[in-house]
């Protein structure tokens, strides 16, 4: 892509960022402006001689600092926003970022705190058009003893070791299909064979839908669903919200039919009810009022998107790491290489276990969470005046934890930006310096399911192949990936 066209695109993109903060700013009465200026000077005049007002800029009145945040962001160093205001202010300022007054921190302390506050204190916070796509039920965005609940739920059938098995035979399975058909004349497009593995596995931990017809139309529609997450906040039909929001109510269908499936075979006695084989099935055990059927299906589809994203990302990450550094690869291949050929020696199955223990894979997963930063900031919203660490952070601003200039800061970690898995060798992961999944009541309960499907990928790759990875490009924002989806050329070992 020719200079000319990338800089139509940029100027494109910013055309659309500001048609959403003035759309918001007009649905909103312009309340918030005002509203952030008036809290700014009470807590200016309040806290003089205690804690303080974080410093910094709100920028051009309705845009705040929008355009700079995002021209950043789109930039080969997406934290240069932050570097700049941090040198000017300190680790935690305020700005006003996609027409909210913001306070954004790039100090793991600050941030751990935030994160790990209950609901009288910081609540979720997404963009409206994300808030119309979730739904007031969606596990994001509840709070309370419901989403306790849920989350508690979910997590531990999320880390049991039944459902770590299965995700074994279905990773070894997916990644044996697709493999099988690699071609050493052409490229392999990793990040989307990634996704696809990602999505199979995760749709029949969900739901148990596996295969066909079924799966094909859910993903599908899972793909028009997904769009309409960095869409104009506008709910007209021909608008992309509009057909994102008819994506997921076709999706809530069709898991309603399995869920209505599942509860017939119950009462019928026609399948064994005792062990739970995906989320649903756990969810439905529960005897929760709350827990209703829609409910659940909406949360289903929700559920999708680390699927669409996260793990398929991380994936990617590690294999274009690992491409450019050949002797982390040359480790993680003779460790994993030594592991088939014990397997092979004793006859044994490969465990969910044997994956999660091996040390350097797993330091290089580790590795690339911080370097690759999939989810790169967490945002929350003050419900009540808090202070942490002598910043006061006003009621009704928004907070943006930036756990990318935290995994990237050298005062937490050395050469920051040189991908060095060898750095874990000592280092303890629970730190407020490595939080790759968010943290508190809403840490990501497929943590581990990450991990041992990246380990599992990895095995596979560098067991069947050796390969080179074209030159291509992390993109950053609006999501994290790959910019021509990581083609990779294998030969077969």
């Amino acid at each position: 892509m020719d200079t000319t066209t990338s800089s139509l695109l940029l100027v494109s993109f910013f055309l659309f960022v500001i048609i959403i903060i003035i759309f918001n700013k007009i649905n909103n009465g312009l309340r918030t402006s005002s509203a952030s200026k008036k809290k700014l000077i009470e807590h200016v005049v309040t806290h003089r001689h205690g804690p303080r007002f974080p410093q910094g800029s709100l920028g051009w009145p309705i845009l705040g600092e929008t355009i700079e945040f995002v021209s950043s962001a789109y930039s080969d160093h997406p934290e240069s926003f932050m570097d700049k205001r941090r040198l000017m202010y300190g680790r935690v300022f305020k700005s006003h970022i996609f027409g909210t007054a913001t306070i954004v921190s790039t100090d793991a302390e600050v941030n751990k705190a935030v994160l790990q506050s209950d609901s009288t204190a910081f609540v979720p916070f997404y963009p409206k058009t994300v808030r119309e796509l979730m739904g007031k039920s969606s596990i994001l965005l509840i709070n309370g003893s419901l989403h306790r609940r849920f989350h508690g739920l979910v997590g531990s059938f999320l880390k049991s070791p039944l459902l770590k098995a299965q995700i074994v035979r279905d990773m070894n399975k997916f990644l044996s299909e697709s493999m099988d058909l690699w071609s050493e004349d052409q490229p392999v497009l990793l990040q989307d064979v990634s996704k696809t593995v990602a999505f199979k596995v995760l749709a029949k931990a969900l739901i148990s839908v596996e295969k066909g017809e079924e799966l094909e139309e859910l993903k599908e529609e899972f793909e028009q669903f997904i769009t309409g997450l960095m869409s104009l906040p506008i709910n007209l039909p021909g608008t992309q919200l509009h057909r994102s929001l008819q994506a997921k109510k076709k999706m809530v269908k069709q898991v309603e039919k399995i869920i209505e499936g599942k509860v017939r075979r119950a009462k019928n006695k026609e399948e064994d009810g005792v062990i739970a084989k995906d989320v649903v099935d756990v969810l439905l055990k529960d005897s929760s009022e709350n827990l209703t059927h829609n409910l659940i299906a909406n949360n289903m589809i929700d559920m999708m998107i680390p699927g669409h994203d996260s793990v398929p990302v991380l994936i990617t990450l590690a294999v274009k790491f690992l491409s450019d550094s050949p002797t982390p690869l040359h480790f993680l291949t003779k460790e994993n290489m030594e592991l088939k050929s014990l397997k092979e020696l004793t006859g044994e199955e490969l465990y969910w276990n044997d994956y999660l223990s091996l040390p350097f894979t797993q330091k290089v997963i580790t590795e690339t969470l911080r370097m690759g930063n999939v989810i790169i900031g967490v945002m929350r919203k003050a419900m009540r005046d808090v202070e942490i660490k002598g910043y006061v952070i006003p009621k009704g601003w928004c907070f943006l934890a930036y756990l990318r200039s935290v995994h990237l800061d050298k005062l937490y970690y050395d050469s920051p930006y040189k991908f060095n898995p060898w750095r874990w060798q000592e280092r303890d992961l629970n730190t407020s310096s490595f939080s790759p999944f968010g943290g508190g009541q809403r840490l990501c309960p497929g943590l581990d399911l990450a991990r041992l499907e990246a380990s599992i990928f990895l095995h596979h790759l560098v067991t069947r192949f050796r390969w080179v990875a074209e030159e291509d490009t992390i993109i950053n924002f609006p999501t994290v990936h790959m910019k021509n989806k990581l083609p990779i050329w294998i030969k077969r070992r």
